[in-house]
């Protein structure tokens, strides 16, 4: 599934011999019009409003060199945003560049609708500022080239209240059965020892379930792309599941439970541990932040470790009005946007080793623990494949997942039962 065509290489390698008389023949040549902008689409990530006006901020700082096109900041709502994106698509209203949903610009590259970002790369790795971590450049790559760049990492890890586990005698879990012996000890004093919200209108549960399949060396797909649910270690991890909802570790009211409704059982101490993003600290009341803390990877029934993560990234569409423009505007981007960490409004965790060593994440332990420890170990949802792909477009939070994690919580359907029904419904979407 990697690129190998020798030819491809070698156009990159004389992209790079003359980019800068390349870029300055392009803007000498063509005539932009007075108002032609780079129109970049953002979406709220972060903490909201907040991010917002520092993307904003961020990107009106930006002065184009060398004829480049100047750049418009739009903020785009997660309501809708499927078919905010592939309604632009249908009528060639897309953005220049654009942030969005983890697995958009493999669906948009696949297209042809995005444009593959394999000089951008080239330009960073000749410029010294290729310092992505481990593996999450290399998940960008496709047969088409790479799809995007990464820009901050969804990455989910097992949190917990250190107070309530010290009140119900448990220990932080090392694997799954030290979980089982915590959850079953929370318990025993009426709390829940995996949080889950499950309801119709997020995506938790999927993620949860999704990092515990990947924890156990499974997930939903192949080394080469193909379906491959119904394997040993994700019916292992489905009864490793099960037993958390038989012995009542997981709360039956999570089937129908909201975001919200999770978080509030975080902040009152409901919920003693869970799956969980890394800002969820940032999520709940100063006086209890403290007590909130991201675990060490847990191993499980074969000594694997294992999460899932979402990349979030940077993609170019193929509307932009230039090329050079969109990928200068995404070099300097990538360049500055270390202020989302500095001033506090970002959750999700960076991407760069330069920003991870920042003191304002250095000084954070549970930053510290997930970049560490949990990151090195993270998979897509296209685990066991190389890297991610199209079809991942239509898994991530589609009816078939929904309807799985449903039957889960439920906890009366056999594990193979569900993993074929499941398997069934993603082979209408994927293939």
């Amino acid at each position: 599934m990697n690129e190998t065509s020798g030819s491809m290489t070698m156009n990159r390698r004389s992209f790079l011999a003359a980019s800068a008389a390349a870029f300055a023949a392009s803007a000498a040549g063509k005539a932009f019009a007075a108002d032609d902008t780079l129109t970049f689409w953002d979406m709220v990530w972060g903490t909201g409003a907040g991010y917002t006006a520092a993307a904003k901020e961020l990107t009106g700082k930006y002065t184009p060199a060398g004829g480049a096109l100047g750049v418009r900041y739009q903020s785009i709502p997660w309501a809708n945003w499927y078919q905010t994106f592939t309604s632009a698509a249908a009528s060639r209203t897309t953005p220049a560049v654009s942030s969005g949903a983890a697995f958009l610009p493999f669906y948009f590259l696949d297209q042809g609708v995005a444009a593959p970002a394999d000089n951008l790369v080239g330009k960073l790795q000749k410029d010294g500022k290729n310092d992505f971590l481990p593996g999450l450049l290399a998940a960008m790559k496709t047969d088409g080239g790479y799809a995007a760049v990464p820009w901050s990492m969804d990455l989910r890890v097992i949190w917990y209240r250190k107070s309530l586990l010290e009140k119900a005698g448990a220990e932080p879990p090392t694997d799954w059965d030290s979980y089982i012996k915590a959850g079953e000890a929370l318990k025993k004093i009426g709390l829940v020892g995996l949080g889950l919200a499950a309801g119709s209108t997020t995506t938790d549960a999927q993620h949860t379930v999704s990092a515990l399949m990947i924890n156990n060396g499974g997930g939903f797909f192949a080394p080469d792309g193909s379906l491959n649910c119904v394997t040993d270690r994700n019916m292992e991890t489905l009864d490793f599941i099960n037993e958390l909802v038989q012995k009542g570790i997981i709360d039956p009211y999570a089937a129908s439970y909201t975001s919200d409704n999770l978080l509030s059982d975080w902040k009152s101490g409901r919920v003693a541990m869970g799956f969980g993003q890394t800002g969820l600290d940032k999520t709940v009341p100063k006086e209890i932040q403290s007590d909130v803390v991201v675990a060490h990877p847990i191993k499980a029934r074969h000594g694997d470790l294992g999460t899932v993560y979402y990349i979030n990234s940077l993609w170019m569409f193929t509307t932009t009005p230039s090329q050079e423009s969109s990928e200068a505007f995404l070099e300097w981007y990538l360049d500055n946007m270390h202020t989302y960490w500095t001033s506090g409004v970002a959750i999700d965790l960076p991407v760069k080793k330069s920003i991870a060593d920042l003191p304002v994440i250095q000084s954070n332990p549970n930053l510290v623990i997930s970049i560490n420890e949990w990151q090195p170990v993270g998979k897509t949802i296209g685990a066991q494949a190389p890297h991610a792909f199209a079809a991942l477009n239509a898994v991530d939070g589609g009816a078939a997942s929904a309807a799985f994690v449903q039957q889960i919580i439920q906890g009366k359907t056999k594990s193979k039962d569900m993993l074929e029904t499941l398997e069934t419904a993603l082979k209408k979407v994927v293939q």
